[in-house]
């Protein structure tokens, strides 16, 4: 195998130990067939994921990234660094597939290579980094506006011409002139005098706050108050939850001086909304008992600030479980709350959250509804399609910036009936329990309120791309609803974990001289009520030679693409297709890298890679055998819609976690501990395990701490307080309170990684020789997985093979 820019490594068979190390170290490991490729090729002579992250680390941990014009490649999203605008957008926003794309369409054809960016445009900034400026909205206040012609906005990249009197575009070439209040004059470079106290002539990212400002965004929460709720014990346990967590923000609130405002209705097949106007002596009910065709009849009171309604919500909680005790009613459906809350959020004009909590099964209605069709109609469908009702509900949400938030408990699959895809198609999620009666759960319950309701959140979000002349927009992937362009979309809400890929293709050539400019601009209100549009600028070279543009990828970046690309295919297309022309990309990539960018002359069994694509089979193997596109025999339908809406929006660095999980070797004593810094990650395959230790397998959406059969006893007494590994107890647990040195850092560790998540993760158990082993060996992405997914070695014979057929 020949990785360039490196020496050559022929594909072949080795006999030595997995790890590097002696006979007696490989004999001490797990000798598991999942690991054993059908060629015979030594995995662990493969391109390894973990050392190329380790590389990135080592070279920029720490360090310092200025993102300007001409910048070097930036480091991994998986690499903790630093970052000054200079110009250019922080990487944390924008990450092109290419950092040189090719400068026509004929040279972009033979790469094979996706054109296009991930965006994160609220993406979380480190502690280290300035916070973004923040411009005022019109000429007469100072701002300097963008183009006339195609509305960007003003970014360092436009051109001034004229001692500062008119400016070229970048994305439509009209000139602009500049009225006389923002006039500057502009030096001989074509900057203007002005440049270095405006951001918006100096960075690539900055804030334009709008005259027009709004209501402040609102908080529905929804309870279902039918017997299954009440039977089940979940009714109680939550207005329990629900009034310690209200209790607390109230206190929170009341310190930072927040707008917030609270709503509450309950539901079975009727409606009651509560009218909590602080005028009243006591909250009044609303029953609505025809709910087909709803219309509020008075919406004041219905959503008002926490502080002036916190005692009477907080009696309302104490008194809901005793009222909804004689009820006989069937239980409703989970769409009834959110149509109820949309319409107080019209009323009332704003944005906001509307949260429900759902205990009763789903009716024959709500089975119509969330049904993809894909029985009950004679045309076929994919699993993945949303239901037309959805579809529209979800669109009316997009309309008023209403975040759906769905809290389900106690709930089977049923068939094809899937409620969650409003919540996430509105920038919300579905969040499942199997029963609140464990610590566990309870916290996990109060940990996903937290989330979701102290989460920053942009409400009513359009998003706008512009791109230089001689490309153009040909799609975006992600959760959004289409705008009037394919260049415009518009998402109800989003946060700083939403990601979405754009991917261009050339309209005609490009200018070598000025190079590629990429801009996006998302216009949200926020939940103080503030409009405001946050820009993103970004310029790249272009060039003809593909080498360059080959050189300038980066992996992470691309299998975030083709992660968004393919599940957002999914909707229309069978997932053997889509499979099959994910690695027909792939092997044409290599096909084309080989017989265009190769410099030496290599034999055919050898394998070329680009420098920065070497461990790209890996990832693109792991997302082609992820249960979404490969299921398996234990993979519900609901599990695999979930998991697939969930990746679909994730941002690039937690997409990258996902599909090649951490695997990390804990210490074994209180003595070791000061080495967990220094643990080296271990290769995702089960090889790697060492029955006599300690792993913590972490993904975005999940995390294990692995048993092995021989760990010795005093170090399970220390981290689990027994020291019998027969009792050890396996699943969701959280791990004791232990006044020791490996207890404190093993917990630390574990907090560091679920406050990092995405969502809320519980820490799961598993230990050597169990059942629940199952759930670490769908991690172990360089085997085979337990769904029939090929082992990265034999992928990585396959891609080979086929990418050498391509040039016969």
């Amino acid at each position: 195998m020949l990785c360039e820019p490196s020496p050559e490594l022929a594909l072949r068979s080795n006999s030595q130990s997995p790890q590097g190390g002696s006979s007696s170290q490989q004999d001490s490991r797990i000798l598991s067939p999942s690991s054993e490729s059908r060629y015979g090729l030594d995995p662990q002579s493969l391109p390894s994921a973990v050392q190329g992250m380790e590389d990135d680390r080592e070279a920029w941990e720490g360090k310092l990234f200025v993102s300007e014009p001409g910048s070097p490649l930036p480091p991994l999203a998986t690499t903790d660094f630093t970052v000054e605008d200079r110009g250019n957008a922080s990487p944390r926003f924008m990450r092109c597939t290419s950092y040189s794309f090719p400068s026509d369409g004929t040279t972009a054809q033979l790469s094979h290579l996706p054109l296009g960016v991930i965006l994160t445009p609220l993406a979380k900034l480190e502690k280290e980094e300035r916070p973004l400026p923040v411009c005022p909205g019109t000429a007469e206040r100072g701002a300097v506006p963008g183009c006339s012609g195609c509305g960007a906005y003003m970014c360092t990249f436009m051109a001034w011409q004229d001692c500062g009197q008119r400016f070229s575009c970048p994305f439509c070439g009209k000139l602009t002139e500049v009225s006389w209040q923002c006039y500057q004059p502009a030096d001989g470079r074509g900057r203007r005098t002005d440049a270095g106290c405006k951001p918006e002539l100096s960075v690539g990212s900055y804030d334009v706050l709008e005259l027009n400002t709004g209501q402040a965004a609102g908080l529905l929460l929804a309870l279902d108050v039918s017997p299954p709720a009440m039977k089940s014990g979940h009714l109680g346990l939550l207005c329990q939850q629900l009034r310690s967590f209200l209790s607390s923000l109230a206190r929170e609130e009341g310190g930072g001086q927040s707008d917030l405002r609270v709503g509450l209705m309950t539901y079975d097949s009727r409606l009651h909304l509560y009218d909590l106007s602080p005028t009243l002596s006591r909250p009044h009910m609303l029953i609505f008992t025809d709910t087909e065709e709803l219309e509020l009849p008075m919406w004041e009171g219905l959503l008002v600030p926490l502080k002036d309604a916190r005692y009477s919500i907080d009696s309302l909680l104490q008194q809901i479980p005793r009222l909804a005790g004689g009820s006989e009613d069937a239980g409703g459906s989970q769409e009834l709350p959110v149509r109820a809350g949309l319409k107080i959020l019209e009323a009332v004009g704003c944005p906001g959250k509307v949260i429900v909590f759902h205990s009763a099964p789903l009716t024959e209605t709500a089975l119509k509804q969330s049904s993809s069709g894909f029985f009950s109609s004679s045309k076929p469908k994919s699993l993945f399609q949303p239901s037309e009702p959805s579809t529209s509900l979800a669109k009316e949400c997009a309309n008023q910036g209403c975040s759906v938030h769905l809290f389900l408990f106690s709930q089977q699959d049923v068939g094809g009936a899937w409620p969650g895809h409003t919540p996430y198609m509105t920038g919300g999620g579905v969040y499942s329990y199997d029963s609140l009666q464990s610590k566990v759960e309870r916290a996990q319950l109060s940990c996903d309120l937290q989330r979701c309701v102290e989460t920053e959140t942009a409400f009513k979000a359009q998003l706008r791309v512009f791109v230089s002349k001689g490309l153009s927009v040909s799609g975006f992937y992600g959760t959004f609803n289409p705008g009037p362009s394919p260049a415009h979309i518009s998402l109800a809400a989003l946060d700083w974990r939403t990601a979405l890929a754009v991917q261009f293709v050339h309209c005609g050539p490009l200018d070598e001289q000025r190079g590629v400019v990429i801009q996006a601009a998302l216009s949200y209100t926020s939940a103080r009520g503030e409009r405001r549009t946050r820009v993103h600028s970004l310029t790249l070279p272009c060039s003809r030679p593909l080498l360059d543009t080959f050189r300038t990828c980066q992996t992470h970046t691309l299998l975030t693409f083709y992660c968004k690309k393919v599940y957002s295919a999914v909707l229309e297309r069978p997932l053997q297709d889509v499979r099959e022309e994910l690695q027909a990309e792939v092997t044409q990539l290599l096909a084309s890298y080989r017989k265009h960018c190769s410099s030496t002359a290599v034999s055919p069994g050898q394998l070329v890679l680009p420098q920065f694509l070497k461990a790209l089979p890996v990832y693109v193997n792991s997302l082609r055998k992820s249960a979404v596109l490969l299921p398996g025999v234990r993979s519900s339908v609901s599990q695999r819609l979930r998991l697939r809406s969930q990746l679909l929006s994730l941002d690039l660095r937690h997409t990258a976690s996902h599909f090649y999980p951490l695997l990390l070797p804990l210490p074994m004593s209180s003595e070791s501990v000061s080495a967990l810094s220094a643990m080296e990650r271990a290769r995702c395959t089960a090889s790697s395990l060492d029955p006599g230790r300690l792993y913590l397998a972490h993904c975005s959406l999940s995390l294990l701490l692995w048993v092995g059969l021989c760990v010795p006893s005093q170090t399970l007494l220390q981290l689990f307080n027994t020291t019998s590994f027969s009792l050890l107890p396996s699943g969701n647990l959280c791990l004791p309170v232990l006044e020791n040195p490996l207890s404190v850092a093993v917990r630390r560790l574990v907090h560091s990684l679920q406050s990092d998540a995405p969502y809320t993760l519980t820490l799961q158990v598993v230990k050597q020789g169990d059942s629940s082993e199952e759930a670490l060996q769908h991690l172990l992405v360089e085997d085979k997985s337990p769904n029939g997914g090929a082992s990265y070695a034999d992928f990585l014979y396959h891609l080979h093979v086929n990418s050498l057929r391509l040039l016969v």
